[in-house]
């Protein structure tokens, strides 16, 4: 009998145990009073909320590139020897413009083959003239004619097929026009000309030095238009918003995401990659910038600098101006960045928070409940 009273008296200082905190903390209440003048000397100051929105992003390293149709590569068309550059670095340049001349013993081979397949065409297209008249008197075979026509397409094609080689080496139409009507003699050297608007960035050429067919020469780039490879972190992948500039951190630039990389980086990246709209005559390509990255707009969400919320038992607290005094409400905290984060909870527009001085606040608060 008296182990039982003994066993029933230890559940009850048990349950007393577990539900005196449960009580105080229960108890704490939502609203204190804070008066005007305890403000003003605790330097508390508030801010009223607008209407819910994202927080700027974080600030992540972006390299400025060139998008793959402004940078144009010039490479030799055919080996020989430059014999005088014509550019130089960091020039403009124009559609059409000479760039360089090479000295080829292979164009001029180029050029003879051209001359002679114009040659071979001219009288097998003669050829073919005369059979087709033959074949219509009686006189020459069906045969005769049909060998004819052949002969003549397979020169009518080699000519062709000589004269587009002398065009992708450089040499424009009415040159070839001229070199196979031979009413003009072969030149001795090729003019490398440019076939983009741009601006010489990397001249590998120089003056004397031999080069084999398709050796880089120089490179051309237009930067009109650049683009921003930025690096996000793997958690931060889809949270960037899509309809929302991108901003370059100490310069009037902005930029839009296009698209995320699909492949995580060594470095747990995704490279995001964006289209500079405004300012491109700040940036060069092949620099290291820190641009912002605006997170996902959200209808739910109040932008709050990072001293406005406090924590206590493992909850998130901010405090809202009352009549009285203030009230602490608790929120969730859905994103940080910075200095500022971005809460949900019973908010409203107009609220006005405490952003200054609240960790007073926190203790005006805890006291008033008997908290430490």
């Amino acid at each position: 009998m008296i182990d039982r009273f003994w066993r029933a008296g230890a559940r009850c200082v048990l349950a007393s145990a577990v539900l005196l905190p449960l009580a105080a903390q229960a108890a704490t209440p939502a609203e204190f009073v804070v008066s005007a003048g305890q403000m003003r000397a605790l330097g508390v100051t508030v801010q009223r909320l607008d209407k819910p929105r994202a927080i700027r992003g974080l600030s992540y390293p972006a390299r400025v590139i060139l998008p793959p149709a402004q940078d144009v590569a010039v490479s030799a068309p055919v080996a020989g020897v430059v014999e005088q550059v014509l550019v130089s670095e960091h020039e403009p340049v124009v559609s059409g413009q000479p760039l360089l001349r090479l000295a080829s013993p292979e164009f001029g081979q180029m050029q003879l083959a051209a001359l002679q397949a114009a040659n071979r065409n001219r009288l097998a297209q003669q050829a073919l003239r005369r059979e087709r008249q033959l074949f219509a008197e009686g006189i020459v075979p069906e045969r005769r004619l049909r060998e004819a026509e052949a002969a003549a397409s397979d020169s009518r094609a080699a000519a062709y097929q000589a004269e587009a080689a002398l065009q992708l080496a450089g040499l424009d139409p009415p040159a070839i026009a001229r070199l196979t009507a031979a009413t003009h003699p072969l030149q001795p050297s090729l003019t490398v000309k440019s076939r983009s608007a741009g601006l010489v960035v990397d001249l590998l050429a120089r003056p004397g030095q031999r080069v084999a067919a398709a050796d880089p020469l120089l490179r051309i780039t237009d930067p009109s238009r650049l683009w921003l490879d930025i690096q996000l972190p793997a958690q931060r992948a889809d949270a960037w918003a899509k309809d929302r500039d991108i901003t370059v951190i100490g310069r009037s630039v902005t930029a839009r995401a296009m698209q995320a990389g699909a492949v995580v980086g060594e470095g747990q990246t995704v490279s995001l990659r964006a289209r500079v709209t405004a300012g491109v005559g700040q940036l060069r390509p092949g620099e290291f910038v820190q641009v912002q990255v605006p997170f996902v707009e959200r209808t739910d969400a109040w932008p709050l600098p990072l001293v406005a919320v406090v924590r206590q038992d493992g909850q998130a607290y901010v405090f809202v101006r009352t009549a009285k005094g203030f009230e602490a409400r608790p929120v969730t905290v859905l994103d940080s960045a910075g200095e500022a984060v971005s809460v949900q909870g019973p908010l409203g527009a107009g609220d006005a928070v405490a952003v200054r001085s609240v960790i007073a606040l926190k203790a005006a608060w805890l006291g008033e409940s008997g908290g430490e």
